[in-house]
Formats: C-alpha cells, sequence, structure tokens
C-alpha cells in the first residue's frame, strides 16, 4: 500500500538563518513571512536548531542580562544563542502519518525536513498534514477497495461493500476468515483522509480456534 510522504506535502521554500542572525532581525522574518519558527543552519545548510516564538518570547523576559552584563552593554542575542537544539527533524521519504505524530509528541508546529546528511531540503507543517484528511471521499473508497480488499486482503470484488462520506468509512460485507477481519480494519483506520470507520464485516470460517488449538497442543507436555 502506498501511504504519503512527508515529500509529497512539505514546502521547499523555506526560510532560514545562520547561527549569528541577530535576535530582532529572526523576529522580523517571522512577523514578515507569518511564521512560527525557523530553522537555523551551518555553513553546509545541516540544521543545527530552531528558533520559534516561544524561543524568542522566552528570551525578551526582562531579565538581569537582557540589556547589560556585569555593568556593560551585552552583546545582542543571535539565533545560535537563543535557538532550542538539537533540532526535532524529519526525512523526507518518512510518511506523512509519521510526521504528525512527531509533531503530536513533541507539542511543535512545523518540521525541518531533512536528508541523509542533515542538510535541509524543505519543511512541513501542521497545516500541510491537514491535507491529509481533504482527501476526496471517492479517493478514499477507491484505495480501500483496490488497495486494501482486493491486492492486500485478496477479497473478491463485491464481497465487502464501501461506503465513504465526509472521511467516515462503512464496511459491510463477507470475508472468508476471521483472520482477515483485523487486518482489515487496521488497513483501513491507517489510510490518509480516514476519519472513522464502522465495520458490520463477517467471516465465513473461523480460522482463529484451530490456530489456538494448534498453539495449545504445542505448548502440551508429552
Amino acid at each position: 500500500m502506498k501511504h504519503i510522504k512527508v515529500a509529497d506535502l512539505m514546502s521547499d521554500e523555506v526560510v532560514s538563518v545562520a547561527p549569528g542572525t541577530a535576535f530582532k532581525d529572526i523576529a522580523k522574518l517571522l512577523a514578515q513571512y507569518d511564521i512560527s519558527g525557523v530553522p537555523v543552519l551551518d555553513d553546509e545548510d545541516r540544521v543545527v536548531g530552531v528558533v520559534s516564538q516561544t524561543d524568542l518570547l522566552a528570551r525578551a523576559a526582562p531579565g538581569p542580562d537582557t540589556f547589560r552584563l556585569n555593568g556593560t552593554e551585552a552583546e545582542p542575542p543571535t539565533a545560535g544563542g537563543v535557538m532550542s537544539a538539537p533540532a526535532v527533524t524529519v526525512r523526507a521519504e518518512e510518511t506523512a502519518a509519521d510526521a504528525a505524530r512527531l509533531m503530536t509528541r513533541r507539542g511543535i508546529e512545523r518540521l525541518p525536513v531533512v536528508d541523509v546528511e542533515d542538510r535541509l531540503v524543505g519543511i512541513v507543517t501542521r497545516r500541510d498534514l491537514l491535507r491529509m484528511f481533504l482527501r476526496p471521499d471517492s479517493e478514499i473508497r477507491r484505495r480501500i477497495t483496490s488497495e486494501v480488499l482486493t491486492d492486500a486482503l485478496g477479497v473478491p470484488t463485491g464481497a465487502v461493500e464501501v461506503h465513504v462520506v465526509d472521511g467516515i468509512v462503512t464496511l459491510d460485507g463477507q470475508v472468508e476468515r476471521r483472520s482477515q477481519l483485523p487486518v482489515l480494519l487496521r488497513l483501513v483506520e491507517h489510510l490518509e483522509g480516514v476519519v472513522a470507520v464502522a465495520s458490520r464485516v463477517t467471516a465465513r470460517t473461523d480460522d482463529t480456534e484451530s490456530a489456538h488449538a494448534d498453539r495449545a497442543r504445542h505448548a502440551m507436555p508429552w
């Protein structure tokens, strides 16, 4: 089954800064491009950190070293001094679902996309990932019918009816073996664009009982 990759959703036009970029210049970039953060790149375009709005606001909060240090004027803060490091990144070949889980787990809005040498190749945001759930119902139905039922499970055409409305999938019909039921549900749930699944699919034969019996027989001491 084909899954949407980060490369399919990312933007390759990325606003980035160098470690020496001044605090005020970073703030101007965030405001100018209406973005929540920028990756920080070294001389070889490798991502060494990320400066977010949170990083800037934390540094801008009043403190003893905000304007003066030991009674003298302090050096203006730079990207290298305020960035979060190491940066949380994602590879272009990873699935969009994996990127979404990473964003949720780390509580971030955007992910720099890097190649195998950690060089920046793009950026993917939560807004980009939301496009996964804007798949047409007709496309979702086609993928379930062809990729899941036919290709993955070998279910004869017409054995399972598939209805999709606003990303909500309803399955009704019969497959050959009971062991296919959880596989069917899992594959459909993981398709991009699927919001929820209601399955009324049954099985002609229960192959799970024989599997349990075989395991029990092999486990018996003789």
